[in-house]
């Protein structure tokens, strides 16, 4: 079962891209790091995407530090919190091409990713990644950006960053600020 923000079906607000045009959601399994998740939920707000989280988590929605990453942007982000990926993929029912994984060792590099409608982009934890089941699930849908051994990882907010904004690559933009 999910959790949702109050307002989700509210209008859209000024910028945000028409659903019928494109739709982005975000997925992070078993995030751990609070304040990842709410500069997580800011970059969501802004690129019009929805933000999956599924448990369990490493803080609680109600700590400050969430909202305080998240601004007061928090309150507007398209949240789904869903007690298992397995649910998450029950309610949203993604076809696999509209599946795309993240992980260190992905088969192919983040702008080989083939980008429908409807995507999905989805994390894992920051300091386990994906769960080997889900890996296992699409192993052809695997993407990693690219990065020297001078570092274990990425930021889980910059990957999702980079990732999210390469899938509207190509689509109207929708640059809110004149």
């Amino acid at each position: 079962m999910a959790l949702r923000h109050p307002g989700d079906e509210a209008g859209k607000g000024p910028g945000e891209r028409p659903a019928a045009e494109a739709a982005r959601h975000v997925v992070l399994v078993a995030p751990e790091v609070h304040w990842n998740t709410g500069n997580i939920g800011r970059t969501c707000l802004g690129a019009g995407a929805c933000l999956h989280l599924i448990r369990p988590l490493g803080f609680s929605l109600a700590d400050r530090q969430v909202k305080r990453a998240g601004l007061d942007y928090w309150p507007r982000v398209r949240l789904s919190v869903w007690d298992c990926f397995e649910d998450f993929l029950s309610a949203t029912a993604p076809s696999r091409e509209e599946v795309s994984l993240f992980a260190k060792k992905g088969a192919r590099p983040f702008w080989e990713m083939t980008c429908r409608r409807r995507s999905f982009l989805v994390f894992g934890s920051e300091t386990r990644g994906l769960p080997p089941d889900i890996l296992a699930r699409f192993p052809d849908r695997t993407f990693h950006i690219p990065i020297t051994r001078e570092v274990r990882s990425l930021n889980l907010s910059t990957s999702v960053g980079i990732a999210l904004y390469e899938s509207l690559r190509g689509l109207p933009s929708c640059h809110a600020w004149p």
